[in-house]
């Protein structure tokens, strides 16, 4: 429990793999710190299941956006939308903090930052799926000449990807691993805005994120996620590997993604 004993309501907002993982993870987790006061999800639906589920004594699902962020202390982002940055900034206007997972949305985002720091809230970023934020951000203070992150995924985290069907790639009759992206990390969160948060939060830990090179790679014979980061500089080098099971919910996502969630929001909680 928080020194002052103090429980911090958190609205879940999104229902999908993640958003749903740490609403299930409350009872264990987050029972001594932490109260779940809202669920809200663009497809009502979904949100009606997660509760169902979780058998409150009383609905928490939220009719619209507004009504969650009122209903708690902190909202745990976890959606997937071309508005999320500004679902981020209307939390943040409202004088709530939020955790992050749409890391990639922070990119290039000063000013959303800057509104946090006005307004006395968090803005809570993850490690996600990959190891080693803590080591990048102390490289950094001496400075890094070059780091690159080698994402492999098998092929069923990028069906359905447009930048993948664009390039007409044809994942089903690939019998080799191939690269379907190398670039800067603005391009990668671009490209693939479901599979690569980890790069916008690498980028995030840096101070100049244009350093960072992304290589995305898929092959028939991947059965998990897994993010590799090379850096070097005067500090030395660091090479990371994170093998990540997959999130039996969703092949996109990886399970660490989910528990990296859960920890950012025990965190918060416990200091609230």
């Amino acid at each position: 429990m928080n020194p002052v004993g103090r429980i911090a309501k958190v609205g879940i907002l999104g229902c999908g793999a993640i958003g749903s993982g740490v609403a299930k993870r409350f009872k264990t987790e987050l029972k001594n710190s932490a109260k779940l006061s809202g669920l809200y999800d663009i497809d009502e639906n979904k949100s009606r299941l997660l509760d169902k589920e979780l058998k409150p004594s009383a609905s928490l699902v939220k009719k619209n956006l507004a009504s969650l962020i009122k209903s708690c202390d902190i909202v745990f982002e976890a959606v997937s939308a071309k508005n999320t940055r500004q679902i981020i900034i209307e939390i943040i206007q409202a004088k709530k903090s939020v955790i992050v997972m749409s890391v990639g949305q922070l990119l290039n985002a000063k000013e959303v930052f800057a509104l946090a720091k006005k307004n006395r809230c968090k803005i809570v970023i993850p490690s996600g799926a990959i190891a080693g934020i803590d080591a990048i951000k102390a490289a950094d203070c001496l400075g890094i000449d070059k780091i690159t992150l080698t994402t492999r995924k098998p092929v069923t985290g990028f069906r359905g990807n447009s930048y993948v069907e664009n390039k007409h790639i044809n994942l089903d009759k690939l019998n080799k691993e191939k690269c379907l992206f190398e670039g800067t990390v603005e391009e990668a969160v671009r490209y693939f805005p479901q599979n690569i948060n980890v790069a916008a939060t690498i980028a995030l830990a840096c101070k100049d994120k244009k350093m960072l090179k992304v290589r995305i790679i898929t092959s028939p014979e991947f059965k998990i996620n897994s993010h590799e980061v090379e850096i070097s500089g005067k500090f030395g080098k660091i090479t990371t590997r994170t093998d990540n099971t997959i999130s039996p919910d969703n092949p996109k996502t990886s399970y660490l993604a989910v528990l990296s969630g859960i920890q950012a929001l025990k965190d918060f909680c416990e200091d609230f």
